[in-house]
């Protein structure tokens, strides 16, 4: 079973419906057992990370989500998911972020934002492809080591990172048509 974390800030069910399309049977779970008991953990988010990481912290699941990456099964992070994995963010001065990831998350600082629309990525695991955005902020690792893909938006930014068992993109692969969608099949059987 695949466990998408549902802490109140997440794009859950457009992830629910694409592993329904996919036929992956998955579970909107804010539960501890569910979560640590799941082969997978899929972690959405959209909204302020501030926010977000209050929520996590209110439910309980901060330090759940760091057991389960601890844990070495796979886990997927989306969006603010990614943000989230990182140490902190210019979006939330002195909220400290999950830390999975060394570094911070900046604002663009030139061109409309959000970030809203399609975009090529590329990247080492899946190749070239245009997947969908809506992002104010972006990840820039202390180790470029992690850096999986690539994008561009007035400025070149980490569109994904990947470490051991955690693989965290900053597009929305659920929303990103068949390039998207052929994103998460490789992931859920990896």
């Amino acid at each position: 079973m695949i466990a998408i974390i549902d802490y109140g800030a997440g794009n859950v069910k457009s992830v629910k419906n694409a592993l329904d399309y996919l036929g992956f049977d998955s579970l909107l779970t804010s539960d501890a057992n569910e979560i640590m008991n799941a082969e997978r953990v899929i972690f959405p988010g959209v909204g302020n990370f501030g926010d977000c990481m209050k929520s996590l912290d209110d439910r309980g699941l901060v330090d759940v989500i760091k057991k389960f990456i601890d844990s070495g099964k796979p886990f997927l992070g989306i969006c603010v998911g990614l943000q989230l994995l990182f140490e902190e963010s210019e979006e939330s001065p002195g909220v400290k972020g999950l830390g999975i990831f060394r570094g911070k998350c900046v604002k663009f600082n030139q061109g409309k934002v959000p970030q809203i629309g399609w975009n090529k990525i590329n990247s080492k695991k899946f190749g070239e492809g245009y997947v969908y955005f809506v992002n104010s902020f972006y990840a820039i690792p202390d180790d470029e080591g992690v850096v999986d893909a690539r994008s561009d938006y007035f400025v070149d930014f980490v569109a994904a990172v990947e470490k051991d068992n955690v693989l965290a993109t900053q597009f929305h692969p659920e929303k990103s048509g068949d390039y998207g969608l052929s994103i998460l099949k490789r992931w859920l059987q990896c």
